[in-house]
């Protein structure tokens, strides 16, 4: 019996890796940095935010078009779902590794 349960941990951890690798690429694959729009002196300036290391780097847009703003907006919203979703199945990994390793009471 405990052999059965073992073996499904074991392939629920390898579906889970897998989930991981997915959402990993998946977030490789979106535009880096988010809009920030900025109003000086009643114009308003874009820019694109992004981090390198410790610092957070400005770079000027300029004109930004309508169709621009809701892709960048769609990354943001995406990025954030997959950072929830990469942070649940880590947490499971984590917890199916311990208990296939006997640490866990099965």
């Amino acid at each position: 019996m405990r052999g059965v349960i073992k073996g499904v941990l074991a392939e629920e951890l390898k579906n889970s890796v897998n989930m991981q690798k997915e959402y990993e690429h998946s977030l490789k694959s979106l535009p880096v940095g988010c809009l920030s729009r900025k109003v000086i002196g009643g114009r308003v300036y874009y820019y694109l935010v992004r981090r390198e290391g410790k610092k957070v780097i400005y770079q000027y847009k300029g004109v930004v078009s309508p169709e621009e703003i809701r892709r960048y907006q769609a990354a943001k919203q995406k990025r954030a779902q997959l950072r929830g979703l990469l942070s649940r199945v880590k947490k499971q990994v984590r917890y199916l590794k311990g208990a296939l390793r006997g640490k866990e009471i099965i």
